[in-house]
């Protein structure tokens, strides 16, 4: 098709300039020309007609937020909006004289509903949700686009407009078949999978080659209802689908479904495939970064967090990971300022909010990590560690009964699995009255899984207190049998102290060590051995854990000061 006659430059108004360059994507000329052509109309307004002040208007704020400048953007598309009420009024005064010249000009004018829209986008980045929400209610239904209702159903969700947004993003769907992400939104506001795929099964039967769809669906309303053993059976066969084979988001579904079911092993390897794939893969990578440095590679944390810094600072995801680095190498205060950087660029990232309220809690902020995890379980409402979290800070401060209620309705709105049968029975070892109760509930879980180290923690725990220490040294050992983790090496080592096999224990903590270098538990088990083997060294070694003891609480009170300090160095964080 050949392209459409161009008018010669000459006979083009100024306007038509300004609109080919705006068409052209040249927003800085745009920005100059259109300010100069503004002032002259303000100091001559006879200079240009209503619909070409209209024009100028619109075109001058798309160059302000194309400089993101939002706040400027929307007070020139509002100036428009109003030029355009005044235009509409004279237009229904003076009717159309039906001349050529005049049909051209109107098909022209950008459009009222586009500028509404652009103006919700500027409010959504100044975080007024509520001006965005507003803006865009004022569209009648019949002129809104697709993306308009998909703009409205996110900005309903995030509201909790929860039947608002499902009307939106169901009219999406009615205008878009295929839009996948209208349908995660759907799922993930407890609407059925089966009425959901009715919405798309004529164009799955119309179109070759899409029958996957309908599994795709009912493989993310499991996610969405926390059913993750048949979620993740759901995805590995549509994976091993020869079409679908190394779909990278598919991998990052299966690594994190894996993560929510505590199979830690698994995610990471799922994590490290969709890794290589795409090496500029940032989403899930925050979730990657946590699990690293909980099994004390702070070295392969440190090395992603530069690496995405590179991708981008501008998402959550690489301040996360950092936050996690410093985490976990007992620098709170950092990982505070990381944990809240992360969340201003994305407050509905769930890993800075846990990352956050986890550095509040080990600082003894406990109120204000409570509320910390308490939106995180608003935004994760499947997620068990966001639950986690929650009580740990009850048990923190002695509030058992809110605690127990916490995990007995976990249990309940979960389901029985080993997970929150291992959650329950954490607060149940907390009185000494339901004992037996945490026992059974830990047998439950180590029947369903075997491996499941949080259960065999628990469990050691519950044996160790009652001084089985043979059956406790079963235990571990049968748990070590198909894998190797830090904590459970550390435990048997104890163990082995509590019977005398201390050569063994040796052993034990020296494998804890080199599974993470940074375990302190494992460090005093060798020193305490040590210390009986040689008495004459054992006040000094007491002088040093008296000082590290006191350098931790100096770190503490410093803390406020110290995250000031971060927060006046953010080039140390790879934004230069």
């Amino acid at each position: 098709v050949p392209p459409a006659p161009r008018l010669p430059a000459a006979s083009m108004s100024v306007v038509e300039h300004v609109r080919e360059m705006a068409a052209a994507g040249l927003h800085s000329n745009v920005r100059l020309l259109s300010g100069l052509l503004l002032t002259m109309s303000g100091n001559n307004p006879e200079l240009f007609s209503p619909s070409q002040k209209y024009q100028l208007l619109v075109y001058h704020a798309d160059s302000l937020f194309h400089d993101k400048e939002y706040r400027n953007a929307v007070s020139k598309y509002t100036m428009a909006l109003q030029q355009k009420k005044a235009l509409s009024k004279t237009s229904k005064v003076r009717p159309s004289t039906g001349n050529a010249a005049s049909t051209p000009q109107s098909q022209c004018l950008p459009s009222e509903i586009e500028v509404k829209y652009k103006m919700a986008e500027c409010y959504t980045m100044l975080k007024q949700d509520k001006d965005a929400i507003a803006i865009l209610d004022g569209i009648p239904s019949r002129q809104r686009t697709p993306k308009i209702n998909m703009m409205l159903a996110n900005l309903y969700k995030k509201a909790g407009q929860e039947r608002s947004s499902v009307t939106s993003y169901k009219e999406v769907l009615r205008q878009c078949p295929l839009a996948l992400d209208a349908i995660l939104g759907l799922l993930s506001l407890s609407v059925k999978g089966a009425e959901v795929a009715s919405m798309t099964i004529n164009i799955i039967q119309s179109i070759p080659n899409l029958d996957w769809l309908s599994m795709w669906i009912k493989a993310y309303a499991f996610v969405h209802t926390g059913d993750n053993t048949r979620a993740i059976n759901t995805i590995c066969s549509l994976e091993k689908k020869s079409l679908l084979r190394d779909n990278v988001d598919l991998l990052g579904s299966l690594a994190d479904l894996y993560f929510r079911a505590g199979d830690n092993k698994n995610s990471i390897l799922k994590f490290e495939q969709a890794q290589m794939l795409d090496p500029y893969l940032i989403k899930g990578m925050d979730v990657y970064g946590y699990l690293l440095a909980r099994e004390g590679r702070l070295e392969d944390v440190e090395n992603l967090g530069c690496r995405l810094f590179n991708i981008s600072d501008q998402h959550a995801e690489p301040w996360v990971v950092s936050g996690c680095h410093s985490f976990y190498s007992k620098r709170y205060s950092r990982a505070l300022y990381l944990g809240a950087k992360a969340i201003q660029l994305n407050s509905n990232s769930v890993q800075a909010l846990l990352l956050k309220g986890a550095a509040l809690r080990n600082m003894g902020r406990v109120q204000e990590a409570i509320i910390h995890f308490r939106e995180a379980i608003r935004l994760a409402p499947c997620r068990l560690d966001c639950y986690e979290g929650l009580i740990e800070c009850y048990l923190a401060s002695n509030s058992i009964r809110e605690a127990m209620v916490m995990a007995n309705n976990v249990y309940k709105t979960l389901g029985a699995n080993a997970q929150t049968l291992t959650l329950l029975a954490t607060v149940c070892l907390e009185e000494p009255v339901t004992q037996e109760k945490a026992k059974t509930l830990l047998d439950k879980a180590l029947m369903q899984r075997p491996d499941y180290i949080k259960a065999v923690v628990k469990k050691a725990e519950l044996l160790s207190r009652e001084q089985k220490y043979e059956d406790g040294i079963a235990l571990l050992r049968n748990a070590l049998a198909n894998q190797s983790d830090c904590v459970l090496h550390r435990i048997l080592g104890d163990f082995l102290v509590a019977v005398n096999e201390y050569q063994e224990a040796m052993d034990q903590y020296s494998i804890a060590l080199s599974l993470d270098p940074n375990d302190q538990k494992s460090l005093e088990g060798m020193q305490k051995m040590e210390k009986e083997e040689s008495p004459t060294d054992a006040t000094q070694e007491e002088d040093v854990d008296d000082m590290e003891g006191s350098g931790e609480e100096g770190d503490l009170e410093g803390s406020d000061s110290e995250a000031a300090q971060w927060a006046d160095q953010e080039q140390w964080f790879g934004m230069q």
